[in-house]
């Protein structure tokens, strides 16, 4: 579901369309797409020239191809930055972030690994099979205990009576990306479990293509190794170990299944696994009872065709089951050929021991370079919240991703989005590299969230930012436009209902990639600035459309388009393209509003763009873009446009009335009602964080008159302050917990986010250690701020095992999706005071 959707509505024809095309392969990839567009470029303009078709249809179909163009800017990142060749340390990565643990390639065709695991004869019936992360599954806590993005981590993850500790290390060498080992242990969670459950581990292995596996097989369904071949991989093996105590590395007795076909399609892994379970086995260890176990089929027969029955014919995948008494460690061995060829003399495998150490290496390495990095020991911080953070960190790193395919898209045709006529289109092949909001709920790239993301990362990694950031502006279309949401490839388009599917090529969203590039011209490292000037003509491009798209009625305001009609149903239309969703905005929409979040965003956006292009000596654009950046930050402007005198804060102006509010009327259900007080063009009374943020975005002069007023309602507990950080939305408010439709619980309306706490403590912390009569203030309440989020982020972790979505504003509960490693790892800053 599309973040913070919560309706539905029925998918029109053209999404149905497209989808089946995009599901079928029928979608044009490479020269063939680019060809096919040209002909249809000629065949339409003749068409045109000959039936005397209008102006406005051509300007409607000119809009529709560049709405699915990408842009002719140079690329940010370099040619093939993703292969072995130039990028051989990242070729191999946990890059799937929705399944529990598993590795694929950076590639259109990757190469897939991946753990499946079950317990045997816990309940009756068939075993749960784990695979993908999902909200209910019951699996959790979980998370990563280590994971330096690049090379080594360490994860746990608690099931029912079973605890998983999943491992891997990489190993450079040769030109393909080198070894990999992994390591997955099952324990008890208790020492005092009396019978000790009988678990069956799945390891697989698929490919997408034409790529070649050879399984050589040892005796009563035991693999020996896979052997294969890819272009992209040239030869490798993968070995399943024999299985070990991991107390003393005896040997333990497993039983073996293995199980093999054409590829069904990703998302259908865990429901053919689910399918082949279904004769009985016996597991029985020298001098033991024997226990009976399902199982895949022993002999290694080759089935083409899928869970229904259908041949498939793309690619391959291949199966272990392995069957023992927990506890128990299983090591998975991925040896590449050209590293063994490449050295010169030969090294051991990386198992047993010498994995042991390899582990153990890493995660020293890990500790040190995390406090040098930011350095909580030193500031006081305990063992415990030194903890967390590393756990804030690597949650985000072992949630980053990468992912290839096509989006929807529908076009900007220039009209209200109601009298739109146009069907989606396919957006060309692209590829993402990013971080995920959460990997059970949030599975994929969104545009808003991954600018607070990389604030983290850049800290710990500046090339994994510059990797991701180039890859995000990889996307902008030909106008400058990038989706809000990237839902790319087989795995992610089947974790999203069809009729979220389409991205709409006039709705914006906050430009915070804008945020760690701020970072970047601070930092000054040459690498930095060296990328910043590949990425700066598509940045200008992105902001120049973003300035342009979404200007408001009067000069020097702005309007997020996309926001919700006012139906029967909504208490408030939603404005998702803010990333806020449902706080409440002006009751009755209209091209009149003008929202103040949206001015502020590109206020800064016109600010990082003057700085980005004086240093990188881009005198033109500079001078092109510094009288729209002093406009904006002319608080003379601002006020004419958005103080509001009677409210006493910044607002949005549009047609509003706050006499609104959701009744019963059988058999409709909740409908809205306006009461006696019609809706009017007015200041919109809606305290919370769209007021706060000239404030946020530390856009506002330290003796600005304004800042005191903001400084009051920050910390009045009647309005935003909170025991557990700052209230979205005033408990003062009308729309304060109120719900938005009968099925739609409130969202961004008191609930706590650590995102724009983050941007708060960061405003408190500049205005603080700057002179004005606000000084002493804003550091007094930069300490309280900082402790009440940090501290109920920790207290929630140490009572749940999760980072949260969002916390209640009342208890400090942590709500919605976990876990939510993603924009609410800022902890991790936040406690290191690193703004």
């Amino acid at each position: 579901m599309t973040r913070g959707e919560r309706r539905r509505r029925a998918a029109p024809e053209g999404v149905r369309t497209a989808e089946r095309a995009a599901r079928s392969g029928r979608a044009q990839q490479g020269g063939g797409i680019q060809g096919t567009a040209r002909g249809a470029v000629l065949a339409v303009v003749v068409l045109s020239l000959v039936l005397g078709l209008s102006g406005p249809w051509l300007l409607a179909w000119h809009r529709a191809r560049r709405a699915v163009t990408l842009h002719s800017a140079p690329p940010a990142l370099p040619p093939n930055s993703s292969s072995p060749a130039v990028a051989p340390d990242l070729f191999w990565g946990t890059y799937r972030p929705h399944i529990y643990f598993g590795m694929k390639t950076r590639s259109p065709q990757p190469l897939l690994t991946g753990l499946m695991w079950a317990q045997q004869g816990a309940i009756p019936g068939a075993p749960k099979l784990r695979h993908t992360c999902e909200q209910g599954d019951g699996v959790g806590p979980y998370g990563w205990e280590f994971h330096d993005g690049l090379s080594f981590g360490r994860q746990h993850i608690q099931d029912g009576a079973l605890k998983l500790t999943t491992e891997f290390v990489k190993r450079p060498g040769g030109q393909h990306g080198g070894d990999w080992s992994w390591r997955v242990t099952v324990e008890p969670q208790s020492s005092a479990t009396s019978a000790l459950p009988l678990v069956s581990l799945f390891f697989y292995v698929v490919t997408d293509g034409k790529e070649a596996l050879v399984p050589e097989v040892g005796a009563k369904g035991q693999l020996k190794f896979i052997s294969g071949h890819t272009s992209e991989l040239g030869d490798f093996r993968l070995t399943l170990l024999p299985p070990t105590n991991p107390v003393d590395t005896a040997p333990k007795y497993g039983s073996y299944n293995v199980f093999w076909s054409s590829n069904p399609g990703l998302p259908l892994l865990t429901e053919m696994v689910k399918s082949r379970l279904n004769s009985w086995f016996q597991h029985q260890p020298p001098g033991a009872s024997p226990e009976r176990y399902l199982g895949l089929p022993r002999s290694l027969k080759w089935e083409d065709r899928g869970p229904n029955g259908q041949g498939q014919g793309q690619g391959q995948f291949l199966i272990q089951q392995v069957t023992l008494k927990v506890p128990f460690s299983v090591e998975l061995v991925f040896e590449s050929g050209s590293a063994r060829m490449g050295r010169s003399q030969a090294l051991e495998q990386l198992a047993g021991s010498l994995l042991t150490q390899a582990l153990e290496s890493h995660a020293e390495a890990f500790r040190e370079r995390f406090e040098k990095t930011f350095q909580l020991k030193k500031k006081g911080l305990s063992p415990e919240e030194q903890a967390l953070g590393r756990i804030a960190l690597s949650g985000l790193l072992g949630g980053i991703g990468y992912f290839y395919g096509q989006g929807l898209v529908l076009p900007d045709m220039g009209v209200e989005e109601s009298e739109q006529k146009a069907d989606p289109s396919l957006f060309p092949p692209v590829p993402l590299f990013t971080a995920v909001p959460s990997r059970s709920f949030f599975p994929r790239g969104f545009l808003w969230d991954e600018g607070f993301h990389q604030l983290v990362v850049q800290r710990w990694d500046p090339r994994l930012t510059r990797e991701a950031l180039g890859h995000w502006l990889g996307l902008l279309n030909a106008d400058g436009w990038i989706g809000r949401e990237q839902v790319l490839g087989d795995e992610a388009r089947a974790r999203v209902p069809p009729e979220f599917l389409v991205q709409r090529a006039a709705h914006a969203n906050p430009p915070t990639l804008l945020l760690p590039v701020a970072h970047m011209l601070e930092a000054g490292d040459p690498a930095d600035l060296a990328f910043l000037r590949r990425a700066f003509p598509r940045l200008l491009a992105w902001f120049s459309w973003l300035h342009q798209s979404q200007a408001g009625p009067v000069p020097l305001s702005y309007r997020w388009r996309g926001r919700d009609p006012a139906l029967p149903h909504l208490l408030n239309p939603k404005t998702l393209s803010s990333g806020l969703d449902d706080y409440p905005r002006a009751s009755h929409p209209s091209a009149a509003e003008r929202h103040l979040d949206l001015r502020c965003w590109v206020a800064l956006g016109a600010r990082v763009l003057v700085r980005l292009a004086e240093q990188l000596g881009e005198a033109e654009a500079a001078a092109d873009l510094s009288p729209l950046a002093t406009s904006l930050e002319a608080e003379a402007s601002l006020d004419k446009l958005h103080w509001a005198p009677e409210l006493g804060v910044f607002a949005d102006f549009g047609n509003h009335t706050k006499a609104v509010q959701l009744k019963p009327r059988p058999p409709q259900g909740l409908v809205r009602v306006v009461g006696r007080t019609p809706p009017r063009m007015q200041y919109v009374d809606a305290l919370g964080y769209v007021s706060l943020f000239p404030f946020l975005l530390r856009l506002l002069n330290p003796s600005s008159s304004h800042l005191g007023p903001l400084l009051d309602v920050l910390a009045d507990s009647r309005h935003l302050w909170s025991p557990f950080g700052l209230r979205s939305l005033a408990a003062s408010s009308s729309f304060y917990g109120q719900r938005n439709t009968e099925h739609d619980p409130p969202y961004w309306r008191g609930a706590v986010w650590v995102n724009l706490n983050y941007l708060a403590l960061g405003a408190l912390h500049h205005y603080g250690h700057l002179e004005g009569p606000h000084q002493a203030r804003a550091a007094k309440l930069y300490s309280e701020l900082r402790a009440n989020v940090v501290g109920n982020v920790w207290r929630q972790y140490q009572a749940t095992g999760f980072l949260w979505e969002q916390y209640s504003d009342r208890d400090g509960r942590g709500m919605g999706c976990r876990p939510f490693q993603g924009w609410t790892s800022l902890v991790l800053l936040a406690m290191a005071d690193d703004y």
